[in-house]
């Protein structure tokens, strides 16, 4: 599709009307909505798939304040490309597309300048900022999209773009050591990912999480040891991911760590943390450091390495005219592994 007059000018999406509790108050709407050609730069996407991530469950609920009104969610998404706008290089109708949570930084603060766009003052984000991809057709900025193969299925793709590139980026801030112990505490999409790339590189994984499936699942990828939240670990930890929502855990998870061991926390929200005690949580050279979305670099790496491991991505479909049922079965802990939308 190339002209304008083929091009869809309306698409069914799932927007969030009015924050709340998803098994109680509805927050999320189906609507017709109208669609755009693509500006400047900008592709109009067909979407495959959608990924379900605990950021959506948290705007739709209010933990995360709305940024535009009526937003649809959503930004783990694989799609077609039907139309390009101007000064798009990197992308033609027909090529698949991967569009994820960073959706557009000003390039020119000493953040953006220095490579850390992900810090960017004015960064803006996919199912945040701007529509997601709750919905059959998305507008997306082509420079922060990413070009992905035919091949695979697009279901499994999706988780990829979010829970994938965020669990690269929290592994890296773990600075984990070569062959050293990682913990990990909660253990859903992003974690189940992060865990095979660990253990990818030669690191061994103890998983800490509530949920008994997800302990067996974790076992079944490899993990060494797979306990309770609170349970202490059969060694000290060399690092640890956070990527349950529970401020409680930060203690639990420092306790836990070796000497000169790094605690990184990979979710965007976080209850409140309980008092540290410095002796037991910090001292010895112990790490506390927040993850703070992704770079462009991040997402790009941990692509190519995923294509090299092949992880396996452990998907709940469900027709992406049921994502109020996905996002209440992932905030009742009823998700093992990944919740993924699918279209058609």
């Amino acid at each position: 599709m190339t002209a304008a007059q083929q091009l869809p000018r309306e698409t069914d999406s799932w927007v969030v009307a009015r924050p709340g509790r998803v098994d109680t108050d509805h927050p999320l709407v189906w609507e017709r909505r109208p669609l755009s050609p693509p500006g400047p730069q900008e592709v109009l996407v067909e979407v495959e798939a959608c990924g379900v991530c605990r950021t959506d469950l948290h705007l739709t609920e209010g933990d995360l304040s709305p940024k535009i009104p009526s937003c649809a969610p959503g930004h783990e998404v694989v799609g077609q490309v039907l139309a390009v706008g101007t000064g798009v290089e990197d992308f033609a109708v027909g090529d698949r597309a991967g569009v994820a949570w960073l959706a557009w930084t000003c390039g020119a603060c000493s953040y953006c300048r220095a490579g850390r766009e992900n810090l960017c003052p004015r960064s803006r984000y996919t199912g945040w900022d701007r529509d997601g991809g709750y919905a059959g057709h998305l507008l997306a900025d082509a420079r922060y999209a990413y070009r992905l193969p035919d091949g695979p299925p697009a279901e499994e793709l999706a988780p990829l773009l979010c829970a994938g590139i965020i669990g690269y980026r929290a592994l890296e801030r773990a600075e984990l050591p070569p062959g050293g112990r990682l913990g990990i505490y909660g253990f859903g999409a992003s974690a189940h990912l992060t865990a095979q790339l660990a253990l990818a590189r030669g690191a061994r994984v103890d998983v800490f999480t509530r949920g008994e499936n997800a302990r067996r699942l974790a076992l079944e990828l490899g993990a060494d040891f797979a306990g309770d939240s609170y349970d202490p670990p059969p060694r000290p930890l060399d690092a640890a991911i956070l990527f349950a929502p529970v401020g409680e855990l930060v203690p639990v998870a420092l306790a836990a760590l070796d000497r000169g061991g790094t605690l990184s926390v990979a979710g965007i929200h976080l209850t409140d943390i309980p008092a540290l005690n410095y002796q037991r949580h910090l001292f010895q050279e112990r790490t506390l450091r927040s993850v703070t979305a992704n770079t462009r670099a991040d997402g790009r790496a941990y692509l190519a390495e995923a294509a090299r491991t092949r992880p396996t991505v452990h998907v709940s479909r469900y027709p992406l005219r049921r994502a109020d049922a996905a996002l209440a079965d992932l905030a009742a802990d009823r998700v093992t592994g990944v919740a993924v939308l699918v279209t058609g």
